[in-house]
């Protein structure tokens, strides 16, 4: 297995250009399906993530070429509606794929998802969605299977403003008769990212940031080119790591906007953000401020971002309370850095991080994707060496991870 050699106490300095959303490129790709075509994407990351959903594309008869930073997906001769069981189990965001074989084809079938063990992550709100659109649905030995002779619009109400729920539903209602009301919608900006493409399409659908989404069914999309939002946790990760490591950098190619809240907590913590039009610069103090942070649906604080901030703590002055309320095993990276010296108490959905002069570096793993790139920015600002083992989490969501941080001045590099 792979893993990151990092020499630690070095300083972020220089400037990063993020890349393509990892979270809007997977339903985006999935969307694709939609139209009969051919679809022309740009900006999607070279990530695992993303490999294995061409990878699943290809299997259902898609026809795929990569010209530089342009991929070009001819959906026109689908042959097969079952997502394959192995790369469902490798990628929780497959399970969106079902709402464009619905949506088309009026029949999909597949397994639970997998993905990083972060905690429950039901897919019954999607089921649900379904069910309420007309579509029966039948498991079979842990298959699920889904199929429809028409697809009618409806008002759907979510019990929790799930960004999957959100976007299977949208994804399957595109073709349908008459309108879908989504309440309770998932807000992300992946979410508008996605709404745009549709309509872009010639898809009808409007409230996608809102709560509430209306979608109007059409009988036809057509060929479309389109480029992916960046990815604002990427972004957010730079921001942390250049604040953890004292450092001063830029980032560019993305919009304060979407990270708002990150920035709010890093300026609490006695950060100076100076913001441009696509570009944010960070300036860190000799010594950041312990804050607290709770995780919350969009707009509040990503908790995608909880782990990373998270590690920035441990050696802040003072100490932070943090809340976790979207995944219960999402503190599962914490045990890797009390390794290192870091103080933490897990108390139920709270971690009380009391910040410490140093941490020491030793070989710890990555627990998740996110837990992955909080072990990075943890042998940032170790004393010594740190090996970071089981990167292939860190893979599915990071593009060119380890080059952009050398680029920045990190030591770091790939042990194969």
């Amino acid at each position: 297995m792979s893993s990151y050699i990092i020499q630690g106490r070095t300083r972020l300095e220089g400037e990063v250009k993020i890349s393509g959303s990892k979270n809007a490129s997977l339903p985006i790709l999935a969307a694709t399906i939609l139209n009969s075509g051919i679809s022309k994407l740009y900006n999607v990351p070279n990530i695992h993530d993303t490999q294995k959903m061409l990878e699943i594309l290809e299997l259902l008869g898609c026809k795929i070429k990569k010209k530089e930073n342009k991929i070009i997906i001819d959906s026109s001769n689908i042959k097969k509606f079952e997502i394959p069981e192995h790369l469902m189990r490798e990628m929780r965001s497959s399970v969106v794929l079902a709402g464009s074989l619905l949506g088309r084809y009026r029949t999909a079938t597949f397994s639970y998802p997998g993905g990083c063990d972060i905690g429950a992550r039901p897919i019954d709100l999607h089921l649900k969605s379904f069910e309420k659109l007309g579509i029966n649905i039948s498991e079979n030995y842990g298959k699920i299977e889904c199929k429809c002779d028409k697809i009618i619009g409806t008002k759907i109400n979510l019990d929790f403003p799930s960004v999957g729920a959100t976007e299977n539903t949208m994804l399957s209602a595109c073709l349908a008769e008459g309108i879908t009301t989504i309440s309770n919608a998932a807000r992300e900006p992946e979410i508008i990212d996605l709404q745009n493409f549709l309509n872009k399409m010639g898809a009808k659908i409007k409230g996608a940031g809102t709560n509430i989404i209306e979608i109007t069914g059409v009988k036809k999309l057509k060929d479309v080119d389109y480029n992916i939002m960046p990815d604002r946790i990427e972004a957010g990760t730079f921001l942390v790591a250049g604040a953890a490591t004292g450092g001063n950098i830029q980032i560019y190619d993305i919009s304060a906007n979407c990270i708002e809240p990150i920035i709010n907590k890093l300026e609490e913590a006695n950060c100076k953000i100076n913001i441009g039009k696509n570009t944010i610069e960070l300036q860190a103090p000799k010594k950041l401020k312990a804050v607290d942070i709770k995780t919350m649906p969009y707009p509040g604080f990503p908790t995608d971002m909880q782990s990373i901030f998270t590690t920035a703590m441990t050696i802040a002055k003072g100490t932070s309370v943090i809340i976790e309320n979207i995944f219960e095993n999402r503190y599962k990276y914490t045990q890797e850095l009390v390794r290192m010296g870091a103080k933490i108490t897990i108390e139920g959905k709270a971690a009380i991080v009391k910040g410490v002069k140093r941490l020491q570096g030793t070989t710890v793993k990555a627990t998740d994707l996110r837990g992955g790139a909080a072990m990075v920015v943890a042998g940032m600002i170790a004393q010594g060496i740190t090996e970071v083992e089981e990167i292939q989490y860190i893979l599915r969501g990071y593009e060119k991870f380890d080059k952009k941080l050398a680029k920045l001045g990190a030591k770091i590099y790939l042990k194969q």
